[in-house]
């Protein structure tokens, strides 16, 4: 059955799915993506029981992926708050993002290099998707 994620909480890692006109709950251990659920996402799943199983995405399967990212709002990001991993957050890579501001402060600001490099490396088109694997604009 194809639906969409019309809610999910990441706290309770539960959420539910509207195919329809019917409503499925779903719990994070269903979800066979590699990417967390997200509001929106269309998904493909079995339904046992008014529950949803075996939950994947099916965006990739029906159409190519859609830009959604700017890659120049990117690259400016990078050299202004690259430092602050700020450029990885509007990416969707929390964790690197995390990670950047973790090694400027360790560093005493030297870290404010990761993110010019990132910025120059987006605008050469080296660093090309978003976390969703979507292209950049």
């Amino acid at each position: 059955m194809i639906g969409y994620i019309e809610s999910y909480d990441a706290e309770s890692q539960t959420g539910v799915i509207k195919a329809e006109d019917k409503a499925f709950a779903f719990h994070l251990d269903d979800w066979m993506a590699q990417v967390p659920p997200e509001q929106g996402d269309d998904v493909r799943f079995t339904e046992e029981d008014a529950h949803a199983r075996g939950i994947d995405l099916v965006g990739a399967y029906l159409e190519k992926p859609k830009a959604v990212k700017y890659k120049y709002l990117a690259v400016l990001l990078g050299l202004l708050l690259g430092y602050a991993g700020v450029h990885r957050f509007y990416l969707g890579y929390y964790k690197i993002g995390l990670a950047q501001i973790a090694v400027t402060l360790a560093t005493v600001g030297y870290g404010a290099l990761w993110g010019f490099i990132e910025a120059v490396l987006i605008f050469g088109g080296h660093i090309n998707k978003d976390a969703k694997g979507r292209p950049l604009k």
